[in-house]
């Protein structure tokens, strides 16, 4: 077999690659991450690579300019090995951890957090779902000699008052020497953590025994599968507190950025094999960090929860998702039993069990479960609007009568896919603009400060809101013809305004932001608008009625709540009524694990919970038709913001500008 040496620059890697393998592949082979949003299909134009020396078979697309071609640059998903190469992985297409320790921020903010002081009031956060009890086993004698388990059984009544408890086969089988090692004393780890015919067996039981006393020695890990980062907190079950929180890129990003794309690739050959390792990988080095930070040891965690998406749960579990995809959109199971994390490929004792939160339907998952149980809106008698903004965008509208919800396919615009200098929101990405009402001209603030190398989702709400601010944009989306500054001009995709001249970039060139950009953000906006609208219909509401509005997600901390509203985002409505509670999914997570109680309305939420299926809604799409315009063809719903588009005169410099 023929091979090439390729040299990954500035990672100073050198890998052997077959002869005509995939260019991409090889590179994530290599462990190195170029951004793929399509998968590798050849779509999203995102995993450009520069050609230094040497030569590859095809390429070029459309994605790329004439110039960009002839500098070197090729779509590494289109391109083959054909020779020795020396190739640069430019900023645009990297991936930067730094930027995931944001990922923690966001602790509920506004009226929410004195709401859930007051719904966490009498919950009891130091009675998790896997407990620990100290015994001490009468010893056999002649009169007495009861069974080991017979033993241990009655000292769990006598000193706990447990009884009918269960126990694992793998800790029967060293029961009689451990509870002999310390003088009879020892440590049962007690699973709670389900029931109901779908357990299997008897719940409560025993899944670990240890000699002597080892409850000061109780942790947790909780883990929020995201479909862009994995991130965890380890629990410390004794203090009922997180003590460490760690996160990860989500290792199947290599293989598409949304779940539909992975779901195509699950069906591939070892598909869903190379996603499930991907995923649990990722989970393997948060606990890692997580062990690191703390200096627990890892034979010392009792317990894993995870909550997710139904695709990324199915994955996780192993399950093929395929059916979630087509109508009617099953998913193989909507609550899973407890099962051992060593099973599923984490690298934890055999005795953890993970316990993952119920799923609702096809595209509404655990992570929404989990979100709505730290946000409480369940317990309160206030209508609640609750949002997760991402890929699918999920909403839960209700209160602690009903609640009924939804998944929106937002498409990737809000992670910076669909968007030519779209990227996520790592260092250099713009995430704010202002533009000089006197000049036109733009002021830029990129994360970390950096030197700009693209636009994430929360900038590009904020560039549409300053350009329909600013008159350079039309309430249609197309930009002003009749604005004399020169940032305006035509482009391969059409009109096109200047953001950043490219000796000012990171990049290799302009970064701009087309009117095709803008379209793909109008769609996602529309989507996620139009499923409120369609939500609070299917219960005879209003807007009016909505007490308050919680945005959830990493994504969602960063949102400009007023820049939102000016695009038709969020509905236009009072600031005030609106709330940030960041990983929501993290934290019910953590919440089920620290409390049985909670557990409990964790299911009770799910079972609670009403599915509408928008993809079959006629109403639904007539509102997305409907959401297609800034802010919105209706604009009555939208009162302040034509208010103050018509105070602002919303023309930048007058239609004078400096022509720069």
């Amino acid at each position: 077999m023929i091979t090439h040496q390729v040299t990954i620059i500035p990672d100073a890697i050198d890998i052997s690659v077959p002869h005509g393998e995939n260019l991409l592949r090889a590179v994530h082979a290599a462990g190195v991450h170029v951004n793929s949003s399509c998968g590798g299909q050849g779509t999203c134009g995102k995993c450009r690579v520069r050609i230094l020396e040497g030569s590859v078979q095809g390429g070029k697309t459309e994605k790329l300019s004439g110039d960009d071609f002839a500098k070197g640059y090729r779509l590494a998903c289109l391109s083959t090995v054909e020779s020795n190469l020396r190739l640069e992985i430019p900023p645009d297409s990297r991936l930067h951890r730094g930027v995931l320790d944001r990922t923690h921020a966001g602790s509920p903010t506004g009226r929410l957090a004195s709401a859930r002081q007051e719904d966490m009031a009498g919950i009891d956060l130091k009675r998790p779902v896997i407990e620990k009890k100290f015994i001490s086993v009468d010893p056999p004698t002649m009169e007495d000699n009861a069974s080991d388990l017979a033993r241990t059984r009655r000292a769990l009544k006598k000193q706990h008052g447990l009884s009918d408890i269960g126990i694992d086969y793998t800790v029967l089988l060293k029961l009689g020497r451990t509870i002999r090692e310390n003088e009879w004393r020892a440590t049962v780890t007690i699973s709670n953590n389900c029931s109901g015919a779908i357990c299997g067996g008897t719940f409560p039981h025993i899944t670990r025994i240890q000699p002597g006393d080892t409850t000061g020695r109780h942790y947790a890990i909780a883990i929020d599968v995201g479909t862009t980062t994995v991130c965890g907190e380890l629990i410390d079950l004794v203090k009922g507190e997180a003590i460490a929180a760690s996160s990860e890129y989500n290792g199947q990003i290599k293989f598409g950025e949304d779940v539909i794309t992975r779901m195509v690739f699950a069906q591939k050959k070892d598909g869903l094999y190379l996603l499930q390792k991907s995923v649990t990988d990722s989970i393997n080095a948060v606990i890692d960090s997580l062990l690191t930070k703390a200096d627990v040891e890892r034979a010392d965690i009792s317990h894993l929860g995870a909550a997710g998406n139904t695709v990324m749960t199915h994955i996780l579990l192993g399950l093929d998702p395929r059916y979630i995809r087509s109508a009617p959109y099953t998913p193989t199971v909507n609550e899973m039993p407890p099962v051992r994390a060593i099973d599923v490929g984490i690298g934890l004792p055999g005795h953890v069990r993970l316990t993952v939160m119920p799923l609702i339907a096809s595209y509404v998952g655990g992570d929404i479960v989990a979100g709505v149980l730290a946000s409480g809106m369940h317990r309160r008698d206030a209508t609640t609007l609750f949002i997760d903004i991402g890929t699918n965008g999920e909403i839960v509208i209700g209160n602690r009568e009903w609640l009924v919800t939804a998944s929106c396919s937002a498409g990737p615009a809000f992670e910076g896919g669909g968007i030519r200098h779209g990227m996520r929101a790592t260092f250099g990405a713009i995430e704010e603009i202002r533009i000089d009402p006197a000049t036109c001209k733009p002021v830029v603030f990129t994360i970390g400060g950096e030197r700009p190398k693209g636009i994430c989702g929360s900038g590009i709400i904020n560039i549409v809101a300053e350009l329909l601010e600013a008159g350079l944009l039309e309430p249609n989306g197309r930009f002003r013809t009749d604005m004399t500054t020169g940032r305006l001009r035509q482009g391969r995709d059409g009109m096109e305004y200047v953001l950043v001249e490219a000796e000012r970039t990171g990049i290799d060139g302009d970064i701009v932001i087309t009117e095709v950009d803008i379209d793909n953000f109008m769609r996602a906006k529309g989507a996620l608008y139009a499923g409120y609208q369609t939500l609070l219909e299917s219960v005879g509401l209003s807007w009016t009625a909505l007490d308050e509005v919680i945005i959830a997600g990493a994504f969602g901390s960063y949102v400009d709540i007023e820049k939102s509203i000016i695009t038709g985002l969020f509905p236009d409505l009072p600031v005030e009524r609106f709330s940030f509670i960041g990983n929501s999914s993290l934290e019910g997570a953590r919440l089920a694990i620290l409390s049985r109680e909670l557990m409990d309305e964790a299911g009770a939420i799910a079972g609670k919970m009403t599915n509408i299926e928008l993809s079959d809604h006629t109403p639904y799409m007539d509102h997305y038709v409907a959401s297609l315009f800034f802010p919105h063809t209706e604009t009555r719903n939208f009162p302040t913001v034509m208010e103050r588009f018509k105070t602002m005169g919303r023309s930048c410099g007058n239609g004078k500008g400096d022509g720069t």
